[in-house]
């Protein structure tokens, strides 16, 4: 059931002025379906270029498929393409029905489609603006749960976390400021990250694309975004401009570049695509191993400052058209080389909240075994045999790694199945886990 009326204080108010309408069905609130170019934020010359290029593609076209084709309703799609009839841009071949007739381009179509082509070569699902695009993105964002500590404990309740270090991610993840977390390698840093990520949970509409004048971005990224399942009774009603996916979690490591940071223009498909940060808006957006880009750290940080105090960035049309746009997500920096050596300070003042993974305690250590062995293979170690594998340790001169229970574990596990073996945590099978981890012989524990 559509209950319109129950949503006063969402549609056309502050401050969220340029919010489309939405709608209420089967207790998803979604953006409703434009009735009418006004309603979709966009100039109908936008529009009308998209029809004629997608119909410049086939012999014939029906407004039924140009409208599946831009995700708009069949009435708006065809009252445009009779104003291309009038402008002699094609021709009416035929009626199917109510707003659905058979058109073919002409040739003076054809001609405009070539330059439009050569200027812009989308075709696809209508665009949505800049501005519908923020003030919907800002209008989600406040209707997520406010965070509190419980749901910062639960998220990373698959970790053996410090209290002060789950308290301070408690505070990046509830205040939507920046946390840089730096440490030793193997203790956590990215699996911190991640999972804060779900401390937050709800779903977001995000557009196919942006239309920025006739330029397009494109927005919606199956390798990055996660299809929210959906099934609604009358999909019609949606603006299927929009679609519905998870928070957004995207991880950028070394490969990241400074290039990959602003829009990127496809002179092939003459359109963009946004960058990644972008693209996680209303979600979380984690650089990973920073220092190893293949950029000057000082260069990627100087690229956050203005990002990181006004939550707004800017983004360069290869015109030079600077075009302002959202910074809303919680953005994750982790490191394992040292911060005074890749952080310039002036950033790390700008950075809301710092944590340092410290190599795990003793107790510690014992406790993510034990946990493990139990959560994942229903086993208890031996006191004894923890106790030889942390003199070991210790024999040998190595560092306590927070990941490492997991790797020796996963290992005697592989030893277990090459043997055709119930799983067991032994000395022997734990001798042989250590060496082929570490790349030591054999020695007994």
């Amino acid at each position: 059931m559509n209950r319109r009326s129950a949503l006063p204080d969402i549609n056309g108010g502050m401050p969220f002025p340029h919010l489309p309408r939405l709608i209420e069905q089967d207790g998803i609130i979604c953006p409703e379906a434009p009735s009418d170019v006004y309603a979709t934020g966009i100039s109908a010359s936008v529009i009308s270029d998209i029809c004629l290029k997608a119909a410049y593609t086939v012999p014939q076209c029906t407004s039924e498929w140009v409208a599946g084709q831009l995700h708009l309703q069949m009435p708006l799609v065809d009252d445009l393409l009779q104003q291309m009839k009038i402008e002699q841009l094609v021709e009416v071949l035929g009626q199917l029905g109510p707003f659905n007739h058979r058109y073919a381009i002409t040739e003076r179509g054809r001609e405009r489609a070539r330059r439009l082509l050569e200027v812009c070569g989308y075709i696809g699902p209508a665009p949505v603006s800049i501005d519908q695009y923020t003030s919907m993105l800002d209008w989600q964002i406040s209707q997520f749960p406010r965070i509190n500590l419980q749901m910062v404990r639960d998220a990373l309740e698959p970790l053996v976390v410090p209290e002060e270090d789950l308290y301070t991610a408690g505070l990046a993840a509830m205040s939507g400021r920046s946390l840089f977390l730096s440490g030793p390698p193997g203790n956590g840093k990215t699996s911190i990250a991640r999972l804060l990520h779900d401390a937050v949970y709800g779903d977001l509409w995000i557009p196919f694309c942006i239309g920025i004048g006739n330029d397009v971005i494109r927005v919606y990224d199956p390798q990055c975004h996660e299809l929210s399942e959906m099934d609604l009774s009358q999909p019609w009603k949606i603006d299927q401009r929009w679609v519905r996916i998870q928070r957004p979690l995207i991880v950028a490591g070394g490969e990241m570049t400074i290039e990959a940071l602003d829009l990127s223009f496809s002179p092939a498909l003459k359109f963009y695509e946004a960058p990644l940060h972008f693209k996680s808006n209303g979600g979380t957006f984690v650089i990973d191993d920073f220092g190893r880009q293949r950029v000057a750290p000082s260069d990627l940080l100087n690229r956050w400052i203005i990002p990181l105090e006004h939550r707004i960035d800017y983004m360069t049309l290869h015109t030079g058209l600077k075009v302002q746009v959202p910074f809303r997500q919680l953005l994750i920096v982790a490191t394992n080389l040292d911060p005074n050596r890749v952080m310039d300070p002036a950033f790390l003042r700008r950075m809301g909240y710092r944590i340092e993974i410290q190599t795990p305690t003793i107790e510690r250590y014992r406790e993510i075994f034990i946990r493990y062995a139990k959560e994942n293979y229903d086993l208890t170690p031996p006191q004894p045999l923890l106790e030889r594998l942390l003199d070991r340790y210790k024999r040998e001169s190595r560092e306590l790694r927070a990941c490492e229970p997991r790797d020796l574990i996963e290992r005697v596990h592989d030893i277990c199945l090459l043997r055709r073996e119930a799983m067991d945590l032994n000395d022997e099978y734990l001798d042989l886990a250590w060496c082929g981890y570490f790349g030591t012989k054999r020695k007994q524990i």
